[in-house]
């Protein structure tokens, strides 16, 4: 392929445009994303802090509920300050580097999120099919492990995509990412030369860490359900089920606004831009906001707490 007059050679900077078709009124949606990133903050850090402080909480489903946390502030940390900046103060402009460093975080975190989503299912199954032996089997040094093997499995697997970047594109058509963050094929599609490679790694990322996670979590609440429906008093039925629910809620959320905005993004042509984008930021905007609530307000042991550091704040 000729290098065309009209490329860029390695750009060292990129423009963000934040939301396309939506600019002369960017500067008031910004106003419902900076809230829901605050309420986020402050949701999820209250989770954290209620965790830590209460040794009853030192179980294994709760020390995955604390890594989602911390999982959830660090990913919307990642695209918010710098959206704001480009909707509120007028500054699109990127260092590339920096904009394959945060493409980097967000897609490994979203990988995190997902591996941590499987955990708790996983805990889940066992807990309620095999119960006499959760204990034995989810170990704190098991919760580590499972901590450490889903970070490495996210580094690892987005890594490339941001190598297959910087070693193989070198020209662009282009310097103006048509999206709020740096998204993998929001970048790769303004190459002027052949993505294939790129485009099927990233299809390639996606199944074995979406499509993997999604078929285990589904096997683990199949199973669950059956022996939920199988216990023979109703009261034990309910106690069961009550207690997936929000990981229910959770998964959905998660999942069905992952899958929207990835199809969409690939095959939604006849999609208006400025709807994948929203959609998008809703991804990664929605579930830190939501988890803390979800939980809070499902998890009896988290609303104890929560409420016991309220009174003592009360009343000190």
């Amino acid at each position: 392929m000729f290098p065309r007059n009209d490329t860029v050679f390695m750009p060292s900077v990129l423009r963000l445009t934040g939301i396309p078709g939506l600019e002369p009124v960017q500067a008031w949606i910004g106003i419902p994303f900076c809230a829901m990133y605050i309420l986020a903050l402050f949701g999820n850090s209250l989770l954290l802090v209620a965790i830590k402080s209460e040794r009853s909480l030192h179980e294994p489903m709760c020390l995955f509920l604390a890594m989602l946390a911390a999982t959830d502030v660090t990913l919307s940390t990642c695209i918010l300050p710098k959206m704001l900046g480009i909707f509120w103060f007028h500054l699109p402009e990127i260092d590339f580097d920096a904009c394959l460093f945060q493409m980097w975080l967000i897609h490994s975190f979203q990988c995190i999120e997902s591996g941590v989503l499987l955990a708790m299912a996983l805990d889940r199954y066992v807990a309620i099919c095999d119960p006499l032996r959760h204990a034995a089997i989810f170990t704190h040094q098991l919760v580590t492990r499972i901590g450490v093997a889903v970070t490495l499995r996210a580094a690892l697997l987005v890594a490339p995509c941001l190598i297959l970047i910087k070693c193989r594109l070198k020209r662009y058509r282009t310097t103006v990412v048509s999206h709020s963050y740096c998204e993998h094929m929001a970048v790769v599609k303004l190459a002027a030369e052949d993505v294939r490679i790129n485009k099927i790694y990233g299809l390639f990322v996606a199944f074995i860490v979406l499509g993997f996670d999604i078929i285990f979590i589904t096997l683990s609440y199949i199973r669950i359900f059956v022996t939920v429906f199988s216990l023979p008093q109703r009261e034990a039925r309910l106690k069961a089920f009550n207690t997936c629910i929000a990981h229910i809620c959770v998964f959905l959320e998660f999942y069905l606004l992952a899958f929207f905005s990835f199809f969409t993004h690939r095959f939604g042509f006849h999609i208006p831009p400025y709807v994948h984008i929203l959609l998008s930021n809703l991804y990664l905007l929605v579930p830190p906001l939501l988890n803390p609530v979800v939980y809070g307000v499902k998890t009896k042991q988290i609303r104890d707490r929560v409420s016991r550091m309220f009174r003592s704040v009360g009343a000190s």
